[in-house]
């Protein structure tokens, strides 16, 4: 395949992101999430709440709704564990032995190894307590050798059993209600079959997470590739896959880089997605990507002050088609059983009126699957709120 256009580089990354395909209908079960993990990889956690969790927004992006309990299920079942790839991510458990070179020793937590080796006893005591006690949360070691404000107020404990997670000897689930983890031996977690996997090398792994992350994105850069799985030190990797055949280098037209395609990247005649996208989905999560991709500029406004914020505290992308179209800024009203949506605003160049249709039949889907029985309000700020609030 010579050089893409635009359209085609959205609708071949869409299209390896799983919106080639309509959403099921009929029962959704453990299946359906081993497919869109087949198309995504994994899923990015975030503690966020005023709508939903992000981690469940990319499944109903792509099955609509669903069974709320199938990435807890499949967590509990061993098919999935959790661990920091591209943030905190839920990842299909037998892509376990491709970070352990992580595990041994990622530069990102140099700071973190070296706390646990200036306090041995510390670690060893963690280590023994957890084999004794069975699992715990962090404020079952409640302790604070240091001052305030370091470490984001981890207290000792907590570092401890953090050490422990990123190093592979300790596995975390969350818990229902607070969504805090809930550390245990890995060997209690995680299943025997994978814990005896021989583990490539750093170099090896990487190239397979490189070849995953092609199949996830479709085409990307080498700079998207890298930030899927947050790889450093790519670039001999990516040399060495385009010679053996397992990525093919070419063109985007309005790229400045070059860019790599998954042998097996599908080019579709159209893509007809309707798809609210989680600020953490891997459609957009790479802004410089999402620029190229779609012409949008998004940030997330979570932590900027309020009179700063453009669009609003949790906006989320709308896709239609093969373009990102709008932005609407939701919150799930529990007291009141209310999708409330306090700001909607259309793309440039987008008919208002095409867009309105679509997201609030987005938004009543959302809302049902939420149990927000009085359905969705629409408030006014943002060019498409009135015509989104006729459509409702």
């Amino acid at each position: 395949m010579g050089e893409l256009s635009a359209s085609q580089a959205r609708r071949i990354a869409l299209y390896a992101q799983g919106f080639g395909a309509a959403r099921p209908t009929g029962r959704i079960d453990r299946r359906h999430l081993r497919r869109v993990l087949q198309h995504i990889g994994l899923i990015q956690i975030d503690s966020v709440n005023v709508l939903v969790r992000s981690q469940e927004l990319p499944l109903f992006a792509r099955l609509g709704a669903h069974p709320r309990s199938l990435i807890p299920d499949a967590t509990a079942d061993g098919e999935l564990f959790e661990y920091w790839v591209h943030e905190a991510c839920h990842v299909p458990v037998e892509q376990r032995p491709l970070y352990q070179w992580a595990m041994d020793g990622n530069p990102r937590w140099k700071s973190m190894r070296r706390f646990a080796a200036e306090r041995p006893d510390l670690i060893d005591s963690v280590r023994e307590r957890l084999r004794t006690d069975g699992p715990l949360i962090a404020s079952d070691l409640a302790m604070r050798d240091r001052p305030k404000g370091q470490w984001w107020d981890w207290d000792d404990g907590k570092l401890a059993l953090e050490h422990l997670f990123q190093s592979g000897e300790v596995a975390a689930t969350r818990r229902p209600n607070d969504f805090g983890r809930v550390y245990d031996l890995a060997e209690r977690v995680i299943p025997e079959r994978i814990l005896n996997l021989p583990a490539p090398t750093e170099h090896d792994a990487k190239k397979e997470l490189l070849v995953l992350a092609a199949g996830y994105h479709g085409v990307g850069t080498a700079a998207d590739l890298a930030d899927y799985h947050r790889l450093a030190h790519t670039r001999s990797a990516i040399a060495e896959l385009v010679e053996e055949g397992r990525l093919v280098a070419t063109t985007v037209d309005g790229w400045k880089q070059t860019a790599f395609m998954h042998p097996d990247a599908h080019l579709p005649r159209w893509i007809r997605a309707r798809a609210l996208l989680s600020p953490f989905d891997p459609v957009v999560w790479f802004r410089d990507r999402a620029e190229r991709l779609f012409d949008f500029h998004y940030r997330i406004e979570i932590y900027v002050p309020r009179p700063k914020r453009v669009f609003g505290y949790y906006v989320l992308p709308f896709l239609l088609g093969d373009r990102l179209v709008a932005r609407v800024d939701l919150k799930a009203d529990r007291s009141t059983g209310r999708l409330l949506v306090r700001g909607a605003y259309a793309e440039p160049g987008h008919d208002p009126d095409v867009i309105a249709t679509s997201l609030i039949a987005e938004l009543n889907e959302m809302a049902e699957w939420l149990g927000l029985t009085a359905g969705v309000e629409v408030g006014d700020r943002g060019d498409l709120a009135p015509v989104l609030r006729s459509a409702a």
